[in-house]
């Protein structure tokens, strides 16, 4: 099944830069893990291969090659990966437009998100399976 997603330019970068920067092999990957939870609808986490692990899909994105495994392949589906990097949220951020809108309320309103975006913080980033060291 090939997956219809789109990354922007600022997720890729994002993306290449973490791959560059892991010291692993040269034609290393990107892996993102993405299931359902949570107010927005994502729940995310990433590493950098070496390889796929088993039953993952490699996606080349501009020459970037990203695994997914089949649970984020299935959420991904239609999905818009960004790269979001303000003074109150660093990471990725996805945007589902066939999302509805979050049911989830807070008695100040102030942290209301667009409908089907979520985002993934830059600490819970993985390279070979370990926690980054920041």
């Amino acid at each position: 099944m090939s997956i219809e997603m789109t990354v922007t330019p600022a997720a890729e970068r994002f993306m290449k830069r973490m791959v560059r920067f892991s010291g692993l092999p040269e034609g290393s990957g990107f892996r993102l893990v993405v299931s359902a939870g949570g107010c927005s609808g994502y729940n995310s986490e990433f590493s950098v291969e070496a390889q796929p692990q088993a039953g993952d899909q490699t996606v080349l994105v501009q020459g970037l090659k990203v695994f997914l495994p089949a649970e984020s392949r299935l959420m991904l589906q239609g999905v818009t990966v960004d790269f979001a990097d303000t003074p109150t949220q660093s990471g990725l951020t996805f945007f589902n437009p066939n999302a509805g809108s979050c049911a989830c309320s807070s008695s100040e309103g102030s942290s209301a998100k667009a409908p089907g975006v979520a985002s993934v913080s830059l600490g819970s980033i993985k390279v070979g399976g370990r926690p980054h060291a920041h």
